[in-house]
C-alpha cells in the first residue's frame, strides 16, 4: 500500500513553497500527494452585470485553487504522483479529516502564525500539530 502525504494551502506564496517541500519528500519514498484547501461556507451566489452571468461557489473556489497549486507543483517536481482536493471548514480541521479519511502517513503545512501572537492564538500549523493523526511536517516557508 502506497503511502499519502496531506499539504494544506491556501494560494499563498509560503503554502506554495509548503506544496514543493512536500512534493520532493513524496517524491522520494513514492508516496501520492494530495494538496488540501478548505472554504469556510457553501455559498453559491449568483452575479449578473448586463447580460454578464457568473456563479460563484465558495467549494468550487477552493477546488481550484487546490488543482492550480497541484498543478504548478507537479511542473516543479515532475514524477511525483499529486491530487487536488478541498474541504468545508476550519483549515485544521480539514486537513485533519482529509487525513484521517485518506489513512495519510504525513500531513505537511507551513510554519506562518507558529510565531508572535498566531502562536499563542494558536494557527493552523499548531491545530494541526496537536490533533493530526500522523506525522506532521513544519516546513520553514517564512524568510
Amino acid at each position: 500500500m502506497s503511502e499519502t502525504i496531506i499539504v494544506g494551502v491556501d494560494g499563498s506564496e509560503t503554502a506554495q513553497r509548503a506544496a514543493r517541500r512536500a512534493a520532493e519528500l513524496a517524491l522520494k519514498i513514492d508516496a501520492e500527494l494530495v494538496v488540501v484547501t478548505a472554504h469556510a461556507s457553501d455559498n453559491t451566489e449568483v452575479v449578473s452585470i448586463g447580460s454578464d452571468t457568473w456563479i460563484l461557489d465558495d467549494a468550487e473556489q477552493a477546488r481550484k485553487l487546490a488543482q492550480r497549486v497541484a498543478n504548478d507543483v507537479k511542473n516543479s517536481v515532475p514524477g511525483v504522483k499529486i491530487t487536488a482536493a478541498a474541504g468545508h471548514g476550519k483549515p485544521g480541521d480539514v486537513l485533519i479529516s482529509d487525513a484521517e479519511d485518506r489513512k495519510a502517513s504525513m500531513i505537511v503545512v507551513g510554519n506562518v502564525g507558529m510565531k508572535g501572537l498566531g502562536r499563542v492564538l494558536g494557527s493552523v500549523a499548531s491545530s494541526v500539530a496537536h490533533s493530526a493523526p500522523c506525522d506532521v511536517l513544519v516546513v520553514k516557508t517564512d524568510k
